[in-house]
């Protein structure tokens, strides 16, 4: 039955992505209504995160990030549904590298890098689309998704451009093998899901609340001594992104403990106060609180 729904889900998507971005937009307009006033998808812990995390505004301005939050989402939706049929030609044409010489330059040192990256603006189409932009072999480390059919379905999304893809348990064993063929990469991490409860090792302060983090971006660019970057990325307008690669650390070898994880944690807490609609909302980021441990 789930594999019969796959491939009707597949040949709607497949028919309905040939359709312009414009016209696809009129669907997100939907979704907006459907996710926000009909269904109330995850509306609890939406409006709890955006409390928790933004104290000093009142109940009118929450609800208002709420808002847009939701029309965000429903654009994340069919933007990443478009890349089925989305050129080389549109998606650099939509995301727009700004300063990949940064980049270039730590590929002149023979360091191979580690990206940070988030649940902020459209992370699938930065993800897909920077190996345009460089001589890296491009590797996005990603958590299986627990439907097989889904997880084979968005995997094919990321990988559609030469991009290579790593599971987080197997990331170790890419990293050797790349190393070994002498390969340099630039390895995309998402740095802001939450870890299991026996996963967690470390709590830090993330908009204005103590946070689990992950250590594995820091522990992995210190053991193969990887420059670290964070990749900022901005929404121009609908449809159109702006990223910037950040360097926190050209070198990571002796770099004291944490000091990785409080570097790239705080540039995401800045940046999605910039403009906060464009984070993941309805991800339950805290649902682990240190006080329970």
């Amino acid at each position: 039955m789930m594999k019969a729904a796959y491939y009707i889900f597949f040949a709607l998507n497949w028919l309905v992505t040939l359709l312009p971005l414009r016209i696809l937009y009129i669907t997100s307009d939907f979704l907006y209504y459907l996710l926000y006033y009909i269904l109330s998808y995850r509306k609890k812990v939406v409006f709890e995160n955006l409390r928790n995390s933004f104290p000093e505004k009142g109940e009118e301005e929450i609800t208002e990030l709420a808002k847009k939050y939701y029309r965000h989402f429903g654009d994340l939706i069919v933007e990443v549904l478009k890349l089925t049929h989305m050129s080389h030609r549109e998606l650099k044409k939509r995301m727009d590298v700004v300063n990949p010489e940064i980049i270039e330059k730590i590929y002149d040192s023979g360091r191979d890098i580690a990206a940070v990256v988030s649940h902020y603006n459209n992370w699938e189409w930065l993800g897909t689309s920077y190996v345009l932009y460089t001589r890296y072999k491009a590797v996005s480390v990603y958590k299986p998704i627990q439907n097989k059919y889904f997880n084979y379905f968005i995997n094919n999304l990321r990988k559609k451009n030469g991009a290579g893809l790593a599971p987080m348990n197997k990331i170790v064993r890419s990293i050797v093998e790349n190393r070994k063929n002498n390969v340099r990469n630039i390895y995309g991490f998402i740095s802001d899901q939450t870890p299991a409860r026996v996963e967690i090792q470390y709590y830090t302060t993330f908009l204005n609340q103590e946070t689990p983090v992950f250590l594995g971006i820091e522990k992995l660019a210190s053991k193969y001594d990887m420059a670290v970057v964070f990749m900022s990325l901005r929404k121009v307008k609908r449809g159109h992104y702006q990223a910037t690669a950040e360097l926190l650390f050209e070198t990571t070898k002796d770099l004291p403990e944490y000091a990785v994880t409080e570097a790239h944690v705080k540039k995401l807490d800045e940046l999605i106060r910039e403009n906060p609609e464009y984070w993941i909302w309805s991800h339950r980021r805290w649902k682990y609180k240190k006080s329970d441990q």
